[in-house]
């Protein structure tokens, strides 16, 4: 069984400065780009995939802005996979599925940004097709929610959102554990 990893959204707009921060961009990007180093040396497959804007009024990913662009811990590399995508789950209206079907891959090991929204939809879409998900959750992050006049802190949103993905659609575990396991 082949494993793959994917890397979701991790791109400028997320981090400080940026038009939609997500806390805990810089930390989840740095557990990424070890997966990554890893990745890449052990020749095993890497995608990434990038969000860009195409409803009217969007505030970030806009298409062509630096905040669009990938952040400068995980830039994709010759021969490495680019899928640009414009809904939270990284199969819908890509090729992303053809891809993975093509080259055998039934492993993949989903890193990025925002848990509650891409990560949890790709995840859960990757398991209704078939695939073994492994989700290394100190390389995501989330971002603070709000509901029924209640304030959810964002550690708080992670914590549940990988809870949810964890057993029936994924395996959660930390960087370590994935490293240690490659």
């Amino acid at each position: 069984m082949s494993l793959a990893l994917v890397l979701i959204d991790i791109q400028n707009d997320y981090f400080p400065g940026g038009a939609m921060e997500v806390p805990g961009a810089p930390r989840a990007a740095a557990e990424a780009a070890a997966l990554l180093a890893a990745f890449r040396d052990k020749s095993l497959p890497v995608i990434h995939v990038q969000h860009l804007a195409a409803r009217q009024g969007a505030t970030f990913f806009l298409p062509g802005t630096p905040g669009a662009d990938f952040h400068p811990s995980v830039q994709p590399q010759a021969g490495e996979l680019v899928f640009q995508k414009q809904y939270p789950s990284c199969f819908r209206q890509t090729l992303l599925l053809e891809h993975l079907r093509r080259e055998a891959i039934t492993r993949l090991l989903i890193v990025g940004m925002m848990t509650q929204m891409c990560i949890d939809t790709t995840v859960r879409a990757a398991a209704d097709l078939g695939f073994l998900c492994l989700v290394a959750h100190d390389a995501c992050a989330a971002r603070p929610l709000a509901f029924g006049g209640r304030e959810v802190a964002a550690e708080d949103v992670q914590a549940a959102y990988c809870a949810a993905l964890n057993g029936l659609f994924a395996q959660v575990l930390s960087s370590a554990e994935v490293l240690a396991s490659l």
